[in-house]
């Protein structure tokens, strides 16, 4: 697949960069900012070549940044006014302006490389800033959408970097809405402390479950029907994009595989607690990641042998 055109915004970008060994040296600061907040997927980046990985560090690194100053910021006004100077930062890099901000400087040369669309890198922002007008979401179509604009644009970032055909882009970014909606679950207890509650108001009062409960830390009956909901839609959002990792350039394909495996064994694995979101739940465990990856390298050699006894 072949990288588009230098644009205008590529030369100017050049003229202000630093050399190449200063660029390694961001690159590999964004490869351990994925290391050290996602050992998941900093595991799934291993099994890309390595001009995908630097793609796939530096959009983490854009994404975690963005999302960070709102997650730390230590006041709502503190957060409106960082995510604004950051977006009129980033607004001002993707028009082609010299900008100089250690994240901005890998990610906006992989926007070039890749084709990596503006609207995403915005979007991004626009719903890290929903996390500062709720501290509450009434209805899940309010929740999805935050997830979409976060998570989602993440995702579909990450298919423009790998490569790919048709749909691909929407279908995984159904996958991005997941993983974020499964990490909100998973993350209940952790958001509570800091007043936060990401479970729809509307369906925690159908299921019978009110925030009270929430804040008691109950795991009622209520409780259980209210978290097996949320687990079911969320697995059906992974299965309605799993189409889009077959659409994917071959190159990245398997270790996108491997990453939504991970994910979705994850939400497994919370599931098989009881859902016990008021834990602190650790990263998977290297042998589950190891078979899952060797899981995903049997499925092709098995169907090779198939095909090859059956000539």
């Amino acid at each position: 697949m072949s990288l588009p055109p230098k644009t205008n915004s590529d030369v100017r970008r050049g003229l202000a960069r630093s050399g190449s060994a200063d660029l390694d040296a961001l690159y590999a600061e964004a490869a351990e900012v994925v290391r050290s907040r996602s050992g998941a997927f900093h595991f799934a980046t291993r099994f890309f070549p390595p001009d995908l990985a630097r793609a796939a560090h530096a959009v983490y690194w854009y994404c975690s940044y963005t999302l960070a100053l709102v997650r730390e910021a230590t006041t709502p006004d503190q957060g409106y006014l960082d995510l604004d100077r950051w977006a009129s930062m980033v607004s001002a890099g993707l028009r082609g302006r010299i900008v100089h901000h250690p994240v901005l400087e890998v990610f906006l040369q992989t926007v070039d490389r890749c084709g990596i669309p503006h609207d995403c890198a915005l979007e991004l922002i626009e719903g890290a800033r929903m996390d500062l007008d709720h501290w509450r979401y009434q209805s899940f179509s309010q929740l999805r959408g935050h997830c979409y604009r976060t998570t989602g644009m993440a995702h579909m970032m990450m298919a423009h970097a790998i490569g790919f055909r048709g749909p691909a882009p929407e279908q995984i970014g159904e996958i991005g809405t997941a993983s974020g909606l499964a990490t909100l679950l998973r993350r209940t207890g952790e958001d509570l402390d800091r007043g936060r509650v990401y479970l729809p108001l509307e369906e925690m009062e159908g299921f019978g479950y009110p925030e009270s409960a929430l804040r008691e830390r109950k795991r009622n009956t209520a409780f259980y029907s209210l978290m097996q909901f949320q687990a079911e839609r969320i697995r059906e959002l992974f299965e309605r994009g799993r189409p889009g990792l077959g659409l994917l350039d071959p190159r990245g394909r398997f270790a996108a595989q491997v990453a939504f495996d991970l994910s979705l064994q994850t939400l497994n694995r919370l599931q098989s607690s009881g859902f016990d979101v008021f834990a602190k739940h650790e990263a998977l465990p290297a042998v589950e990641r190891y078979w899952i990856t060797a899981r995903n390298m049997a499925g092709p050699i098995t169907r090779h042998l198939i095909k090859s006894v059956g000539a």
